[in-house]
C-alpha cells in the first residue's frame, strides 16, 4: 500500500477506535426496507435447549463450538471416517467458515423426518449437517459417517455455516457462497421432507453494494419466531417466520415475514456482513469488510452504536457477559492496509461501544487477484471457560513469514499476553475449546496445512496432532469425544478424540 492519504486516514480511524469514540453514536444512517419489523423480544439467555451446536460457534454468544465433555487419554486425534463430497467450480468439502451443525435430535421430531428407517429408531440419534463448497448439504451419523439421507442439493457452492432452528424444530437455514448457477442468496429447507420453503435474493437493490453472498451462519430467536442474518450486501435481515410445526402429522410450513436494514458509517466505503451475527439480550452485533463495529437493538430496531472501520472483519464477534455487561472479543484482518498490517486484537464493551483494550500484531498479506488471502484474524477467538476462564484465544494468520502463524491467549481483564504459540503453517480455521469433566480446557487447532493440533489451553503446550494432509479451513464442531470438519482437498472427516 502507498503511504499518504490512505495511511493517514487508517491511522485516524485506528486512533479514533482505541479511544472508544462511538456515534448512534457512529452511524451515518440507518434504515429499514418498508416499514420497521414489529417489536421483537430479546434473545434468550440460553440459546437452545437441544443437545448439540447448532449454529457456527453454537449459538448468540458464538462461544460454544463443542457440546459435552471430552475425556483424552493419548491426546492423539484419529480419524474414525471419512467422507468425499463431490465438487465444484470451487472443489469440494470445506473453506473458511465450513462448520458443521451436529443435532441429537428429539425423539418426537426424528420421527417427523426423513432420514433412513434404521436411525429413526436409534437411541441418541446425533445427526452431522454439513454445508460443502460443491452445493450440497449433507447428512451424516456422528460417530460412523454413514448417510443418513440423501443430501440437499443447493446448487451454489456454499462457504459459510448452516443454522439449525434453536428450538430443535427440523428448519435449516443454508446462505449460498458463490453465484455459479447466477442467483445467490439464502435458504431455508424443510428438514421433514428437504423442501426449499424460503429463498432470499441476495442481489438487492435496496442494498448499497451488489454482492449476494450469505457466509454467516443465522440466528433463531426461539422466544419470538424469528431468523436474524448479515448479508455481504451490507443488509441486516429479520425474518418473522410464522412456523407452524406438526411432528405427530409430519407437517412444517413458515409464513415469512422479512425486513431489511442498511446503514452508512462516516469513512467506511466497504459494506458487507461476513461474519455470523453475535446477541445478547436486545442487542446484536457484527462487524463488516471496512472493520467497523456496530450494535443493533432487535427491540427497538434502532441502530445503538458503531466504531470507526480498521480493516476488514470476518472474523466472528464473540460475546461474553460480566457482571451483566455484555464484552465482545473481535479482531481484523490485514486486507485494505496492503501486504503488511496490524491485527488490531479488541475487547469493547457492547452496550456502549468503548473499547477497553486493543493488542496490534503485525501481519503480511496477499493482495489483488481474484482470491487475495489475507493475513491477521480470520479465526473467530475462543472466550475461556473451566480452567481457563481468565483468557481469551487468538489465532493470527501470515504472522512473522507469509506462511505462518501464531496462537495467543490474552488476560481478559488486561489484554496482556499469558502464553504464545509460534505455528509453522498459519490458520484460518477457529479454535475449538473443548473441556474434561474436571474442567480443564484443551485447544483444538487445524491450519493450513491439514495438521489438526491438541493443546493444552492453561499453558499454550502441544500435546499431540495428526494431519488430513491438505488446507483445513473449516472451523471443528465437536460432540463429545468426536470433532467433525471438512478439508479444501474434497472431504469431511469424523475425528475420535483419544
Amino acid at each position: 500500500m502507498a503511504l499518504g492519504s490512505k495511511t493517514v486516514l487508517f491511522a485516524l480511524a485506528i486512533l479514533l477506535a482505541a479511544q472508544g469514540i462511538a456515534q448512534a453514536k457512529g452511524v451515518q444512517s440507518g434504515q429499514w426496507s418498508g416499514s420497521k419489523p414489529a417489536e421483537a423480544k430479546a434473545f434468550p439467555e440460553m440459546y437452545t435447549e437441544v443437545a448439540g451446536v447448532l449454529g457456527f460457534r453454537g449459538g448468540g454468544d458464538r462461544s460454544a463450538p463443542s457440546y459435552g465433555t471430552v475425556e483424552m487419554q493419548t491426546y492423539r486425534p484419529a480419524i474414525a471416517w471419512e467422507k468425499k463430497t463431490k465438487s465444484s467450480s470451487w472443489g469440494g468439502g470445506a473453506g473458511w467458515t465450513g462448520q458443521p451443525a451436529i443435532v441429537q435430535w428429539q425423539p418426537e421430531v426424528l420421527a417427523s423426518m426423513n432420514v433412513k428407517p434404521k436411525f429413526r429408531s436409534k437411541p441418541n440419534f446425533t445427526e452431522v449437517i454439513y454445508a460443502s463448497l460443491d452445493g450440497y448439504v449433507y447428512f451424516l451419523e456422528l460417530e460412523t459417517g454413514e448417510e443418513t439421507r440423501s443430501p440437499i442439493r443447493v446448487g451454489n457452492p456454499i462457504k459459510g455455516s448452516v443454522s439449525v432452528d434453536a428450538r430443535g424444530y427440523p428448519l435449516l437455514y443454508v446462505g449460498e457462497g458463490i453465484p455459479e448457477n447466477g442467483t445467490i442468496g439464502f435458504n431455508l429447507y424443510s428438514l421433514i421432507d428437504q423442501k426449499r420453503l424460503l429463498r432470499v435474493n441476495g442481489i438487492d437493490s435496496f442494498a448499497y453494494r451488489r454482492w449476494g453472498a450469505f457466509d454467516g451462519s443465522a440466528l433463531f430467536n426461539r422466544y419470538d419466531d424469528t431468523l436474524t442474518v448479515g448479508g455481504e450486501n451490507g443488509l441486516l435481515y429479520r425474518v418473522k417466520l410464522n412456523t407452524a410445526f406438526d411432528p405427530q402429522r409430519k407437517t412444517l410450513s413458515i409464513k415469512p415475514v422479512v425486513s431489511k436494514f442498511r446503514y452508512r458509517i462516516s469513512g467506511n466505503n466497504y459494506q458487507g456482513i461476513e461474519n455470523s451475527l453475535a446477541a445478547f439480550g436486545d442487542l446484536v452485533y457484527f462487524a463488516d469488510n471496512g472493520g467497523s463495529v456496530l450494535a443493533v437493538n432487535v427491540r427497538t430496531n434502532e441502530a445503538v452504536w458503531a466504531l470507526p472501520a480498521l480493516d476488514d472483519t470476518d472474523a466472528t464477534i464473540v460475546v461474553e457477559a460480566e457482571d451483566g455487561i455484555p464484552y465482545l472479543y473481535t479482531g481484523t484482518e490485514v486486507d485494505k492496509q496492503g501486504r503488511k498490517g496490524y491485527a488490531y486484537l479488541r475487547k469493547i464493551n457492547g452496550l456502549t461501544g468503548q473499547v477497553v483494550w486493543q493488542m496490534k500484531y503485525e501481519c503480511l498479506s496477499v493482495v489483488g487477484g481474484d482470491h487475495p488471502v489475507n493475513g491477521g484474524v480470520l479465526a473467530t477467538p475462543v472466550v475461556g471457560k473451566g480452567n481457563i476462564s481468565d483468557l481469551v484465544v487468538f489465532t493470527i494468520a501470515r504472522y512473522g513469514k507469509l506462511g505462518e502463524g501464531l496462537m495467543v491467549a490474552l488476560d481478559k481483564k488486561t489484554g496482556k499476553e499469558t502464553w504464545r504459540l509460534p505455528m509453522k503453517r498459519y490458520a484460518w480455521s477457529s479454535p475449538t475449546d473443548v473441556y474434561d469433566a474436571k474442567g480443564n480446557g484443551y485447544l483444538l487447532q487445524a491450519d493450513s496445512g491439514g495438521v489438526v493440533t491438541v493443546v493444552s489451553a492453561g499453558d499454550g503446550r502441544v500435546r499431540g496432532s495428526m494431519t488430513v494432509g491438505s488446507n483445513i479451513e473449516a472451523s471443528p464442531a465437536v460432540f463429545g469425544n468426536y470433532a467433525v470438519v471438512a478439508s479444501r482437498g474434497g472431504k469431511l472427516y469424523g475425528i475420535k478424540l483419544e
